[in-house]
């Protein structure tokens, strides 16, 4: 198993951290001249804090404090600067981090090698990205090269904000200032099996459906027992096309490699993102069998991105299988996560038991879901304050969401838990001293 050092100083190779000389009201200045004054704002309410470095489950800003991540929406599975990923991308870089996408390259078919050894049977080609929703945009895309034009996705399902996939993120407040849309596109309820057979029966042969193994943004909403073998069937039945996105549930976070392998089912095609990069590189990819991906084949430029299978971000994919199949990972995660929800709820339970409507989760996908959403916020301010990073989920505002990485040690975990229950104590003092509808 790897091992991190916890000194904020240096790096495992014992490499001194760089003290940033940005003050953090020089960066909120460009931030609001140059990139999102809302973002500036966000960031304010957590002191204007900037990270400047990271390592294994920590995350250090520029005042030398040290953060347990256990945030990141899904990134890091294996923490950050993970040693395996690291070497891989550092030789990279060093001979050819960049292809000219003109003579065969041998990163990328190495990285696709290695990521359809681990993605469920028959999955064996690959289209590589960047983020998460251009792997959305490549299954689309596929969808309708293979005659599949109506869509229809899941409400509170999260597939990214380009204008395909945001067609299938069924949230108003995303969708409005950019509409029209893709046409032809259904949202149904995640889990209600009557009302998604009643659109593929309506137009059989013609539909894709997308769906989340478990809807993360959406606020950790795990499936019904069986729903998505049913989805499958339905699918099969009506003769349509099956997207499974699982951008942030994939790469073990689950407890198992991918939630196909889960709960049991095979879709046309694998949406990959987040932690595919292993915490260092941004990469994400759409996996089909070869006659799903037939369309791609017959004009390689049909379907193209100037730095997909870049050979840098293609060390990182390598790295990243290869780290987390060395590290036993994805056992780790289940047995983690196994630990982790039971306790989570047991902190909530016996400290904000009034303000917490429900604790859920699957492997490293846990969000515990406050009475309203004022209070998530408030809750992850608390967090912070007591060295833990979280994330809110933007389908599920009510929802506190933590995605540790499997690295986690046993003292880790006990800072994690003590933290969640220094934060909410907190959270009941500070809310009681709030007037009527302060939050």
């Amino acid at each position: 198993m790897t091992t991190y050092l916890d000194s904020p100083h240096t790096t495992a190779d014992g490499t001194a951290l760089a003290a940033s000389p940005d003050t953090e009201a020089q960066i909120l200045d460009l931030y609001r001249a140059h990139l999102s004054k809302g973002r500036a704002t966000v960031a304010e309410l957590f002191g204007s804090h900037m990270e400047v470095a990271s390592e294994g489950a920590w995350l250090w800003t520029s005042d030398g404090e040290r953060f347990l991540n256990c945030g990141g929406y899904g990134v890091f599975i294996m923490g950050a600067k993970h040693p395996v990923v690291m070497d891989a991308v550092r030789r990279q870089l060093e001979t050819h981090p960049v292809a000219t996408r003109i003579l065969l390259e041998p990163t990328v078919a190495r990285a696709a090698e290695a990521l359809t050894s681990v993605v469920p049977g028959g999955l064996n080609r690959v289209h590589f990205g960047l983020g998460g929703a251009e792997a959305v945009e490549t299954g689309l895309k596929l969808a309708r090269a293979n005659g599949r034009r109506r869509l229809v996705s899941m409400r509170a399902g999260y597939h990214g904000k380009s204008l395909g996939a945001l067609s299938v993120t069924a949230k108003e407040v995303y969708q409005k200032p950019f509409r029209p849309l893709l046409p032809d596109v259904a949202h149904v309820p995640f889990g209600d099996v009557a009302a998604l057979e009643a659109e593929l029966a309506a137009h059989p042969g013609e539909v894709c459906v997308i769906v989340e193994p478990v809807q993360g943004e959406g606020g950790v909403i795990l499936p019904p027992h069986g729903y998505l073998r049913e989805v499958e069937r339905l699918v099969r039945k009506y003769r349509g096309f099956l997207i499974l996105d699982e951008v942030q549930s994939g790469m073990g976070r689950l407890g198992e490699w991918w939630g196909a392998d889960l709960y049991g089912i095979t879709p046309d095609v694998l949406l990959a993102g987040k932690a595919l990069g292993g915490g260092v590189a941004p990469v994400s990819a759409a996996l089909a069998n070869r006659e799903t991906f037939s369309p791609f084949d017959k004009d390689p430029y049909v379907h193209t991105a100037t730095f997909s299978g870049s050979p840098l971000l293609m060390a990182a994919v390598r790295g990243a299988v290869d780290a987390i199949k060395q590290d036993e990972l994805v056992s780790r995660a289940l047995r983690l996560g196994g630990r982790l929800l039971p306790a989570v709820e047991g902190v909530v339970r016996n400290t904000i038991p009034d303000l917490v409507k429900e604790v859920r989760g699957q492997g490293l996908l846990i969000g515990v879901e406050l009475v309203e959403a004022g209070l998530a916020g408030e809750l992850l301010i608390e967090l912070f304050n007591h060295g833990v990073v979280a994330n809110h989920s933007m389908n599920g505002s009510s929802v506190v969401r933590f995605t540790p990485p499997a690295i986690l040690t046993e003292q880790q975990e006990d800072l994690l838990l003590t933290a969640l229950d220094r934060a909410c104590r907190d959270l009941v003092r500070h809310s009681a001293r709030m007037p009527e509808g302060g939050r």
